[in-house]
C-alpha cells in the first residue's frame, strides 16, 4: 500500500494462483489501471508505467512474481 496515497501497489498475496482470479482481483482493487499477463519470455518494455500492472505466470498459468504497478 502507497502510504502517500493510499492506493494499492503490490500484490504479493497473489503469487501462486492463477492469472485469471489475479487479473480479477487486481481490477477490482485498481480499476485505474491496466493488467497485463505475461508468459514467461515475454517481451517486456523498460518503460514505467503508473497506470500498469504485470502479472508475471509460468507455464501453467500462475503467477511466478508480485505483481506491482510499473
Amino acid at each position: 500500500v502507497n502510504r502517500m496515497s493510499g492506493t494499492k501497489s503490490s500484490w504479493p498475496e497473489l503469487v501462486g494462483i492463477l492469472a485469471t482470479l489475479a487479473a480479477t482481483q487486481i481490477a477490482r482493487d485498481r480499476p485505474d489501471v491496466a493488467v497485463e499477463v505475461l508468459p514467461p519470455g515475454a517481451p517486456l518494455t523498460p518503460d514505467y508505467n503508473a497506470e500498469r500492472v504485470r502479472v508475471f505466470i509460468d507455464n501453467n498459468g500462475i503467477v511466478s512474481q508480485t505483481p506491482v504497478i510499473g
